[in-house]
């Protein structure tokens, strides 16, 4: 008996069957997340259909927030299914610490915006709260930027 050919799907049906862009796809592939297909004698991509899991991975990891370095990372875990998983609750720590870090420094600045919209007179913009702080840092309440939030590590 013999054993079916893998089926080898062209970019544009990967594409469609993760909703990732054909640019992107060729990115990704340039920096190394998804291996290099194999190609037609016409010179076409084929990729396997594990390609499609891969790249599904990786579009939900970046819609997540999460750095290319981090995805590459967490590619090569997922490779090496028996490891410890310890690296990777690392990675996500480290990711949701920038995370409740840059909400922070978001909710500093709506302060900082919400106090400029209640000062405000809205006489003229000479006498404009808004425009006033705008060009004056040193009206300003902070200095904008939060310490980050520390999360307790296992």
């Amino acid at each position: 008996m013999t054993t079916p050919a893998p089926v080898l799907l062209p970019i544009g049906q990967m594409a469609d069957a993760t909703g990732v862009k054909v640019p992107t796809i060729r990115y990704y592939e340039q920096i190394g997340l998804l291996p290099t297909p194999p190609r037609s004698q016409g010179n076409r991509r084929l990729y396997p259909e594990s390609a499609i899991q891969r790249l599904r991975f990786i579009r939900h990891a970046r819609e997540l927030g999460f750095e290319i370095d981090a995805i590459r990372q967490l590619l090569d875990m997922a490779d090496q299914p028996d490891q410890s998983c310890a690296d990777a609750d690392s990675i996500a720590r480290h990711h949701l610490a920038d995370i409740q870090s840059k909400i922070a420094r978001l909710n500093a600045l709506g302060d900082e915006v919400r106090r400029m919209i209640v000062d405000c007179s809205q006489s003229s913009v000479r006498q404009c709260r808004v425009i006033q702080v705008l060009a004056d840092h040193g009206q300003c309440l902070g200095d904008h930027l939060a310490e980050p939030i520390k999360i307790n590590e296992k």
